[in-house]
């Protein structure tokens, strides 16, 4: 079982930056493959980023490369999305989410379906 809390959402202007926690507790973090998502009100949950706990290979949505940047710190059990550049498009709840026991170099999943635990979600909220 994982268990996972979010953290560091909130308002920020057009341009700025924040950066989400997803702190993780259970044994099988160490082997989940992690992700992002996010849903904006009205919308379907989509797709941010994520990255393999067995390689450095990560995925990121068109709509953020070059802006966001998914992060893993082990020792901490915690993964990070890095957000700049930020945009009123990019409010919404964003979601930290666990592929728990991914086989090794399992690549990074952009499917909401393949990951088995999430997270309650954090606000973000970017004003123009």
């Amino acid at each position: 079982q994982v268990q996972l809390v979010e953290s560091g959402g909130g308002l920020v202007q057009a341009g700025g930056s924040l950066r989400l926690s997803c702190a993780a507790s259970g044994r099988t973090f160490r082997t989940s493959n992690m992700g992002w998502f996010r849903q904006a009100p009205g919308k379907e949950r989509e797709f941010v980023a994520a990255e393999s706990w067995s390689s450095s290979n990560t995925l990121y949505a068109d709509s953020v490369k070059g802006r966001f940047t998914i992060s893993r710190d082990s020792a901490k059990n915690t993964v990070y999305l890095q957000m700049n550049s930020l945009s009123p498009e990019d409010t919404a709840v964003y979601y930290c989410a666990a592929k728990s026991g991914s086989r090794w170099f399992l690549p990074p999943q952009s499917i909401a379906g393949e990951y088995d635990h999430w997270g309650q979600g954090t606000q973000v909220t970017v004003s123009s």
